[in-house]
């Protein structure tokens, strides 16, 4: 293959003549690219490691909260920074896709509680946020009266704090219908195709050839060309009933564990806590089991009737400092856009990660004070080393 010429930088080379850009990995960032890229009249082929039928990718796994000021207090203030700036584009992409997609999204806030024994996790959220966000916290205390209005199903709680900013989406449904939109607007969908970047870019031990540009969003998947990356064990349970109605996410803080419960469709909940330092694909655990039923209990009694319809494991993507980051790279001749370790915040994070990408080849982003914290170029000037 030639070597390209293009420069990446200049935005009037993008805008005047499509590229053939190549997408490694099926899952959120990859779909959220193959569309924006698509916006912009690029030509897009989007592999899948799996089958698009039956996916594997942590983005199906992911209860889809997008939770700012819960992350903020276990991460630091740039996961805030970033999650706050993908509310703003989540609220205004889905208002650019059809309305069965952009449904999918509510911003109802979360809530968080505690049992009066563990209050202490109630008043250490608090500090951390106020620590953290100063003037930026809007995290409000609430009392019985005010969580039995925000959630009807919660009045045994005597105090709690309600995050009035944060939204979540039913990522299944999402996931599935941004894959069925991509492929109407013309995206190439190739599926159990094993893409590795180590040497030359390859697909299923041949040849990837013929694309100016390659975006690598494989997440786990990725250890095979960046070492630094590792899967993080993450394990949800799934349960239906009709006896107890949530509108918005839900967390019980504990002193071993944080659960949540976030709602779905059709009397449908997901919920988790296990964050295992493992790449285990193994069933879930009857240790998980028991703790993630019984804390859910302990919310309401009436979840004992409730049915489990499924159990899920998967691996978070996560590189050593837990955050993520966008590697500018290349792979032979052929210039990589590398995003990996969204760990556990995926649909927190992925589209400022999507739109700070992006910015390399067009230069269109907005000048957040966080960018530059975000960008890794392994190789400084991706165009003129193939000039």
């Amino acid at each position: 293959m030639t070597a390209p010429t293009h420069d990446f930088s200049v935005p009037t080379r993008l805008e005047s003549e499509p590229f053939n850009i190549a997408i490694a990995g099926g899952g959120l960032l990859g779909r959220l690219l193959t569309w924006k890229l698509l916006q912009l009249g690029h030509q897009v082929t989007l592999f899948e490691a799996s089958s698009f039928a039956l996916p594997k990718a942590a983005a199906y796994t992911a209860a889809g909260m997008i939770s700012p000021f819960n992350e903020v207090a276990v991460s630091n203030r740039l996961i805030f920074d970033i999650g706050m700036r993908s509310i703003h584009l989540w609220e205004a992409w889905l208002a650019a896709l059809p309305s069965n997609l952009s449904s999918l999204y509510q911003r109802r806030g979360s809530l968080i509680v505690s049992h009066p024994q563990d209050a202490s996790e109630l008043h250490q959220l608090h500090q951390e946020l106020q620590f953290h966000l100063g003037n930026d916290n809007s995290a409000r205390w609430v009392n019985s009266g005010e969580i039995g209005n925000l959630e009807p199903d919660l009045t045994q709680f005597e105090q709690g704090l309600y995050l009035p900013s944060e939204a979540h989406i039913d990522n299944c449904a999402f996931m599935d219908g941004l894959l069925d939109h991509i492929r109407q607007a013309g995206a190439i969908l190739v599926e159990n195709a094993q893409v590795a970047l180590s040497r030359s870019p390859q697909v299923n031990g041949k040849p990837l050839t013929g694309y100016d540009l390659i975006f690598d969003v494989r997440g786990v998947g990725a250890k095979e060309s960046n070492p630094q990356v590792r899967g993080v064990r993450g394990e949800v349970l799934w349960v239906e009933t009709r006896e107890v109605t949530f509108t918005r996410p839900v967390r019980l803080l504990h002193p071993r564990y944080k659960l949540y419960v976030v709602p779905r469709a059709n009397h449908s909940y997901i919920l988790g806590a296990t964050e295992i330092e493992s790449e285990d694909l193994t069933p879930v655990s009857i240790h998980s089991c028991l703790e993630l039923t019984s804390a859910l209990y302990t919310l309401n009694p009436a979840f004992a009737e409730a049915r489990i319809t499924k159990l899920d494991v998967n691996l978070r993507p996560g590189l050593m400092d837990n955050m993520p980051h966008i590697d500018t790279t290349t792979c032979g001749e052929v210039p990589v856009i590398a995003i990996n370790g969204l760990y556990r915040h995926g649909y927190l994070l992925a589209p400022t990660l999507v739109e700070q990408a992006l910015a390399l080849l067009n230069d269109t982003a907005p000048a957040l004070p966080f960018a530059a914290q975000l960008v890794n170029s392994v190789n400084p000037d991706v165009s003129r080393a193939h000039d």
